[in-house]
């Protein structure tokens, strides 16, 4: 994961945290809620930087490969 992409997860989290708080959401649904709206925050911040930067924030850093030796779940390869 580069920098910004871990300072943007951070931001998103934050702002979740911070919404969740001042919000004083309960529950699973209220949380999703809250959680989509601080997600759109870094959303909106990342893709501000990309504009004006002329350049993508994201990475194929942050990707691990699955190995194909690995089984799945239900015994399927």
């Amino acid at each position: 994961m580069t920098d910004l992409e871990l300072i943007f997860s951070m931001l998103g989290e934050a702002s979740t945290t911070e919404i969740a708080r001042n919000k004083n959401a309960q529950g699973f649904a209220r949380n999703k809620e809250v959680a989509r709206q601080g997600g759109s925050v870094a959303g909106k911040a990342r893709k501000d930087l990309e504009q004006k930067s002329g350049r993508k924030v994201t990475s194929k850093q942050n990707y691990l490969e699955m190995p194909q030796d690995k089984k799945l779940l239900g015994g399927q390869k």
